[in-house]
């Protein structure tokens, strides 16, 4: 049985790198940038816009058009999936396998999932509808049986992505982070991994069985604060190590597009190629903010606005505030620290979530583990809301109605004990591999649909034009 076991592994190990290898990375990255160049780089021009909108006191009231959240809460609960271990233990992974050159690589693919968040989502909430009970319901799957010509492929794709999103929900969204919670927490704190599980079951179930409502009221009050502090503590250990910043800043840049391998200096013994870098930093970015892979797409279905290209641009800057901001202050800590290189008893490279913790402990001290250990339990259990919502809404798509999403939402907030109380390699792979195969369908999707986002982006030009010039007149 543990050669099986073994064998399975090693089996599912092989999959996992071939699907998140150099082909599903170049489709990520490279329908990102087919649909920047299609959409004439309207997701970079209105970045700007779009933060504003975000934090605007509208943005947290729920406005014209149907919908059951508001606009921020849509955002902050696809958020609360996608912040989560990959931007403490995912960017110090790549920083130590593809060298701190993977940051860089890390900021380009966020800034060509821009494009792609935006489309994804604004096709989900163009083509929305509503169930039984009242609740919007959209996403991917949705997208891809009403929006396509063809229908028998439309209705094809649209399952198979509901399929994958559900597998992910239980693994990638759940099983996976109550581990990291439970085993942070364990080495930490000493607290009993059974312990650990018991609190998210419950507090979870207490939680989701209130729906999206509940979930979104959560998410918009937990996952602004966490990424606040996260942000805060982070910028005092970057200024702690001021003076390494510079010298960070240049080998970041320099091992990023360096084809021969490169090490010393703050990176320690660390020796990775521009290859090397660019493969690590691509994969855990499109991890990170999963730009791309259709799940945030669910969520912003469930705003209430009449402009799905309006709400797109909100939830387009998910990617920005996830890679660019959360991800990179991971990053400069780790890099003006002199920790990265750094070998354990074993002589292994320090990694993870382990890494980090060093890094915040040139500063913080002893606390600066305590603080990585408290954030990656909040980020993996916010995480766990998020995913819950994705796999709902995949399973009412395939079940054609609502009428097994409680039976989901318990057996879900179940699993996450086992996943926190239980040694899951295998999980860890196969729910990489379902998460990296909700992807194909979703980018399939977008690319035939190109045309038609190109067109709704450009004529909201118009909108945008108006909300400035009436902002212009109402300062005067």
């Amino acid at each position: 049985m543990e050669q099986l076991g073994k064998m399975i592994g090693d089996a599912l190990s092989r999959i996992d790198d071939f699907v998140w290898g150099p082909v599903m990375l170049v489709l990520l990255v490279g329908t990102g940038i087919f649909l920047t160049i299609r959409t004439g780089g309207l997701a970079w021009r209105n970045l700007g816009y779009a933060i504003k909108k975000t934090l605007s006191k509208e943005a947290r009231q729920k406005g014209d058009g149907e919908g059951d959240i508001s606009p921020f809460s849509a955002l902050t609960t696809a958020l609360a999936a996608t912040i989560g271990t990959g931007n403490i233990v995912g960017v110090a992974t790549a920083m130590v396998s593809g060298g701190p050159g993977a940051l860089v690589w890390m900021w380009l693919s966020a800034a060509f999932g821009l494009t792609s968040k935006f489309s994804e989502c604004f096709l989900s909430i163009k083509y929305r509808g509503v169930n039984e009970q009242g609740e919007m319901t959209g996403g991917p799957m949705y997208v891809m049986k009403k929006a396509l010509k063809n229908k028998k492929m439309g209705t094809i794709l649209g399952w198979l992505f509901a399929v994958f999103t559900v597998l992910a929900s239980f693994g990638i969204g759940n099983l996976t982070q109550a581990n990291s919670i439970s085993s942070s927490l364990n080495q930490t704190f000493a607290i009993p991994q059974w312990v650990t599980g018991l609190v998210i079951m419950v507090f979870a179930l207490l939680i989701i069985v209130g729906g999206i409502k509940t979930i979104s009221k959560v998410s918009s009050v937990v996952v602004p604060l966490m990424a606040v502090f996260y942000i805060v503590a982070g910028l005092v250990v970057i200024c702690g190590n001021i003076q390494n910043v510079p010298a960070g800043v240049v080998m970041i840049f320099k091992m990023a597009f360096s084809v021969q391998s490169v090490a010393g200096g703050l990176a320690g013994t660390i020796t990775a190629s521009m290859m090397n870098a660019m493969r690590f930093g691509v994969a855990r970015g499109v991890f990170s903010n999963e730009a791309g892979m259709g799940s945030a797409a669910i969520t912003a279905a469930a705003a209430k606005t009449d402009s799905a290209v309006g709400q797109a641009y909100i939830n387009m800057t998910g990617t920005f505030w996830d890679t660019i901001v959360v991800c990179t202050i991971t990053g400069l800590c780790i890099a003006s620290s002199g920790v990265l290189g750094s070998v354990d008893a074993s002589g292994e490279y320090v990694t993870g979530a382990a890494l980090t913790i060093m890094a915040f402990e040139t500063v913080l001290g002893k606390w600066g583990g305590v603080f990585v250990s408290i954030s990656i339990a909040l980020f993996a259990f916010s995480t766990i809301l998020g995913w819950e919502y994705h796999g709902e809404k995949a399973v009412e798509y395939l079940a054609h109605g609502t009428k097994h999403n409680m039976v989901y939402r318990i057996f879900f907030s179940l699993l996450a004990f086992v996943g926190a109380t239980t040694s899951l390699e295998i999980v860890w792979s196969f729910s990489d591999i379902a998460n990296a195969l909700m992807a194909i369908p979703n980018l399939i999707c977008m690319l035939l649909l190109s045309g038609e986002i190109a067109h709704d982006m450009k004529a909201y030009q118009s909108v945008i034009a108006e909300e400035k010039a009436a902002r212009k007149a109402a300062k005067r």
